[in-house]
């Protein structure tokens, strides 16, 4: 800023140069406590042209307290950066340059900003976001007794007004701590008891299936070389229908949905690693990847009503049976029970492949998880989207467990999904590399009966077998379906990859 303003503004009055810092006849070495540079007299230094900002830095800042007293604290030139280097605090590579600057002191405080909504968003590169010097100010920072302080509870609501000018009308909202640190004992008990079961869950579940898909995998390779697996997904026919076409565009905009929040979020819940910015970069930024998500939110309350809709049409409607309990069912049973212990017994080869029906008990967490999920993930994205609405019936508490629950429900989902469900419909040997059928609605009668043999029985049995056989698919219905569902798979690997990349950053980096 000094020199543009001194070499191509031509502001030779206005503008400091070199001898307005270093002196003239009395230079000394930077590093000497006698230059003018040096780290306690920078101030001074400063202040012969910034009058007004070192007064008012003198008299209201904690940090001027500590230079007047002659305590070692933060000056001009630990902010503004050296002084050849100094920039515009307005710009975009300054905003996100502040924050880590304070965190060298407030090690806590950068902690849990880097960890709310506004680090996160800070560090992707939406300028617009609060930081650091927003809330506390840049030369008025003091403490929250302070009455003069801008983050003293009787000022906050011009503070948090500046931005939320409709939400600081609700007392809920004036409670919201934007520093919460879930894991501190000295937090709210409420916030770290949903944070540790929110962990508990998602390492729980990540545990159990890690468990269950290794032994599955290596029995799977196993039987694949013993040639146990004898029927494919090609063929002439015949094909057994298994989903309507109703069913199978449910699921096309759960699976475009899904993608479009994970690829929106990940970014932001993993904000420094590597990859993030340069995924925002492509969305088009933070703010245009916020408005796909909120897009993408709406779709998935969207087919979770239609699904909702659908069994009610059946059960209530139509009168038909089965919905809630029995073979048609997608509420576990003892057989699922049954099923799940005789599976384990086949993958360490001491009992015969399970006796499959029409679902799986792998297929019915799957589906139990969305009616989870989209609970915990879309109620808890809602208070996100509309705290001030929220905050006039739930405290500010409410809001921080809706950011834990939110962040980690969906980090729950999008690693089970890429991972675990991948592996369960696509990436077994048995199905590898694909199973289309979901796209298709139909699979080979070979494949039915292997994987299906008690609902093919029942079929056989009951006379009904001929009324859900059909043609194969037409050559252009598979290759959709084939390069949908590898567009998917490979998306969803590439984000399971990044999240990957990010904890180990976080934990190892």
């Amino acid at each position: 800023m000094h020199g543009e303003g001194l070499l191509k503004s031509g502001l030779t009055d206005a503008a400091p140069s070199c001898s307005s810092c270093h002196g003239s006849h009395n230079i000394q070495k930077t590093g000497d406590p006698a230059a003018k540079t040096g780290h306690m007299k920078s101030p001074e230094t400063c202040g012969a042209c910034h009058t007004t900002v070192l007064k008012h830095w003198e008299d209201e800042s904690t940090h001027g307290e500590l230079w007047k007293e002659g305590k070692d604290g933060p000056v001009c030139t630990t902010c503004h950066m050296d002084e050849h280097s100094i920039a515009d605090p307005t710009s975009a590579a300054m905003r996100q340059h502040f924050p880590g600057e304070c965190g060298n002191c407030h090690k806590e405080s950068i902690i849990s900003f880097r960890d709310s909504f506004h680090g996160k968003a800070t560090e992707l590169g939406w300028t617009s976001v609060a930081m650091c010097s927003d809330c506390h100010t840049p030369h008025q920072n003091l403490p929250a007794s302070d009455p003069r302080s801008t983050v003293n509870p009787a000022n906050l609501a011009a503070t948090c007004g500046k931005c939320h000018e409709n939400e600081v009308n609700n007392a809920g909202f004036m409670t919201f701590d934007p520093h919460v640190l879930p894991h501190d004992p000295a937090t709210r008990w409420e916030i770290r008891w949903i944070y540790l079961f929110m962990t508990g869950l998602l390492l729980g579940v990540f545990a159990f299936f890690f468990i269950h898909d290794f032994l599955w995998l290596q029995r799977a390779l196993v039987g694949k070389m013993r040639g146990e697996y004898k029927a494919g997904h090609g063929g002439e026919g015949p094909y057994v229908k298994r989903f309507s076409n109703a069913q199978i565009w449910l699921h096309i905009s759960i699976v475009t949905s899904f993608l479009l929040l994970a690829i929106t979020g990940l970014p932001l819940k993993f904000a420094v690693a590597p990859w993030a910015r340069d995924m925002m970069n492509v969305l088009g930024g933070a703010h245009a990847a916020g408005l796909i998500h909120r897009f993408a939110a709406i779709v998935t309350f969207g087919y979770f009503a239609a699904h909702l809709l659908m069994v009610f049409w059946g059960a209530i409607v139509k009168g038909e049976k089965g919905f809630f309990w029995g073979w048609r069912s997608m509420v576990p049973n003892l057989k699922d029970v049954q099923d799940f212990w005789g599976n384990i017994k086949y993958f360490l080869y001491v009992g015969k492949r399970p006796q499959i029906d029409r679902w799986a008990y792998w297929e019915k967490f799957d589906y139990l998880a969305v009616f989870w999920g989209v609970a915990m993930i879309g109620f808890s994205g809602l208070m996100l989207w509309f705290p001030g609405f929220f905050a006039r019936f739930v405290p500010g508490w409410a809001l921080n467990a809706a950011y834990i629950i939110h962040s980690d429900e969906a980090l729950l989902a999008t690693g089970f999904i890429f991972i675990f469900h991948f592996f369960h419909t696509h990436l077994r040997p048995e199905s590898f590399p694909m199973d289309p059928v979901i796209f298709t609605g139909v699979m080979p009668l070979e494949k039915f009966k292997e994987e299906r043999p008690l609902e093919y029985q029942r079929l056989v049995e009951t006379k009904q077998l001929e009324k859900f056989l059909v043609p194969a698919p037409e050559k252009s219905n598979l290759t959709a379906a084939y390069v949908f569902g590898f567009i998917a798979v490979a998306v969803g690997i590439a984000c399971a990859v990044g999240i990957f990349v990010a904890l180990w950053g976080q934990f190892f980096g």
